[in-house]
């Protein structure tokens, strides 16, 4: 089904809302997706250029043209004149979805299964190893500038660093979780700058001076007459929030409404747009989440001062991305440029159901802001959970893809299953590039994604299986079958205590019937569950998901104790219950 949207219908949802808050010629490899004629033009002309843009921590609803108050009209456009995957995929945290968007690979294949720890084992040692490449060690012997702007996070501190695995330029930060000056280092090129640094705009902010250094890179490549490839990674909306005094302002008064009331908004949006079939049910506000006309006012105020900002922050990248569609316009290089915008996990509920909102002048760089559990359920509408976790609301993302020259039904919508695994197959078909066997003299694995340049002009995606795992969580997907399971409990990972809960049993969804998985079918489809939990354990075999890193090995046998009572749960048909530690305020959990 394609269902179109105009620029119309996204701003007469948020109508009241808004009223409140005031290249020369290369060598050519014809690329698979080319007619002749377009084969002819580009073979006279240039290459496609490609920029991927890539936000953090950001929720499945936050946008606009995804259901959101939040105006968003840059994003909006793009979509209105590209298209929008709905069933868009990431790996539910900043660091494997990274290096799986970087390599074409799932995240343990890469060594970063977690975070930036060296755990000891292939799957954990927290920083690309050498068995990928990355798409700018891929697209630079096929012609193409490659640049990079923004949060790296794939183990800059262990020595992996962008200049060194196939970026021709770099503005970056090692990881991110700042906005102004003087919370992390920042390295130009491959070389440590002040903060003050002459190169840099004085008083500048994260989310613009990675957009402006884009554009710089993207000049040099213009003057070098190539192609261009941006990996353009904001850290914006991710934590602490911070955004300028007077943008806060505009949205001071407007979360007042309150995260029950606007989940229905967001869901009625979504249903309008085609993003959500009506048939889907909203999943219900977890037990944690507070009744927000059981909020006291000054409760209420704190709370819609955290939304404000967070919508602050979102609002400044969408203006940014606005930024870079005109600088390509004026270039000249629009038409030809394909462009990819997706956010690395679901939103965030770190920081539990209070979230966090300490220091000076909240949204300064003096201060720490969290939107924590409760407003990261409004993110993810109409999604179960968050960051962290296989269930929808961690690992479906937006894909707005806009590429005039190639997309000509504008606004439409792609349903197509996505995952960031694919982006680097359709990088290496749209640049007509060689994906290696062997680079440096060492063996690469293949990829395991697929082109979507197909699905972006509204063809199929041949069904394949897609995995995920994330601290002990799990899943898999084949065709409408979802197989999903909770592992460890926040709390105790936090105190290191590594202990495995009784929510160990795999969870069965129909994703046609049931896109919020509110009916587990684990009891009444055993064998489905068996067939597609046996795929999992041999994918986390082969994709280095096993062995677990020492530290964690003590699940094992937590799991294998509760295995009886797992199956007899299964059996019975149960929901497994949700995990809950109301004594612990920082937990992720429903």
């Amino acid at each position: 089904m394609k269902t179109k949207i105009s620029m119309r219908m996204l701003r007469s949802s948020r109508r009241n809302f808004l009223k409140a808050v005031g290249l020369g010629a290369v060598a050519v490899v014809v690329p698979r997706w080319m007619d002749g004629a377009v084969a002819a033009k580009s073979a006279g002309n240039a290459k496609p250029n490609i920029i991927v843009v890539l936000v953090d921590d950001m929720g499945f609803s936050d946008i606009g043209c995804y259901g959101s108050e939040i105006p968003t009209p840059n994003l909006d456009k793009l979509a209105a004149n590209g298209v929008r995957f709905t069933q868009f995929y990431n790996t539910a945290r900043c660091c494997p979805a990274r290096a799986s968007l970087l390599t074409g690979l799932y995240p343990h294949q890469t060594g970063v299964g977690h975070m930036m720890n060296d755990d000891g084992v292939p799957g954990y040692r927290g920083h690309l190893n050498d068995k990928c490449v990355t798409i700018a060690e891929v697209l630079r012997p096929a012609g193409y500038f490659t640049a990079m702007s923004g949060k790296w996070h794939v183990g800059q501190d262990l020595g992996v660093v962008p200049w060194e695995r196939g970026f021709d330029r770099s503005l970056n930060a090692s990881a991110g979780g700042f906005y102004f000056a003087g919370r992390d280092k920042l390295f130009l090129n491959g070389k440590a700058i002040a903060d003050d640094d002459p190169v840099l705009p004085k008083n500048w902010y994260t989310t613009d001076l990675w957009t402006d250094f884009g554009i710089k890179f993207i000049d040099e490549a213009l003057a070098a007459k190539k192609p261009f490839y941006l990996h353009l990674c904001h850290n914006a909306p991710h934590f602490p929030l911070q955004a300028p005094q007077d943008e806060i302002a505009k949205f001071r008064g407007k979360y007042k409404t309150g995260w029950d009331k606007l989940r229905e908004q967001r869901h009625a949006k979504q249903i309008e747009l085609g993003i959500m079939d009506k048939s889907w049910p909203m999943s219900p506000r977890p037990e944690q989440v507070k009744a927000w006309v059981s909020l006291t006012a000054e409760e209420q105020d704190r709370f819609d001062h955290i939304m404000a900002i967070y919508a602050a922050v979102l609002s400044h990248m969408d203006t940014s991305v606005g930024r870079l569609v005109e600088a390509l316009k004026k270039r000249g290089v629009l038409d030809n440029t394909l462009i990819m915008f997706m956010s690395d996990n679901g939103g965030s509920a770190e920081g539990g159901p209070d979230g966090r909102f300490k220091g000076e002048e909240p949204g300064s760089a003096k201060s720490t802001v969290f939107c924590g559990q409760s407003w990261a359920t409004l993110e993810n509408t109409p999604l179960r959970r968050y960051k962290h976790y296989s269930h929808e609301g961690g690992i479906l993302t937006p894909l707005i893809v806009h590429w005039p020259e190639q997309i000509k039904t504008g606004g439409e919508l792609r349903r197509q299953p996505g995952h960031l695994i694919d982006i680097m197959a359709t990088c290496v078909d749209v640049a007509g590039a060689k994906y290696p066997r062997e680079f440096n003299g060492k063996p690469i694995l293949p990829m395991e994604g697929i082109s979507l340049v197909d699905a972006m002009k509204g063809g199929p995606v041949k069904e394949r299986t897609l995995f995920w795992e994330h601290e002990g969580g799990a899943g898999i997907r084949v065709g409408d079958w979802k197989l999903v399971r909770l592992w460890l409990n926040a709390g105790a990972r936090k105190r290191g205590e590594l202990v495995e809960l009784d929510a160990t049993a795999w969870e069965l969804y129909d994703m046609k019937t049931d896109r919020t998985e509110l009916n587990n079918l684990a009891g009444q489809k055993t064998e489905i569950v068996k067939d597609l939990a046996a795929k999992w354990e041999a994918w986390a075999k082969r994709a280095q998901v096993i062995p677990y890193p020492v530290k964690w090995r003590g699940l094992s046998a937590a799991k294998a104790s509760r295995k009886k009572k797992s199956k007899k749960a299964n059996a019975r048909g149960a929901n497994v219950r949700q995990i809950a530690n109301p004594g612990n305020k920082n937990t992720r959990d429903e």
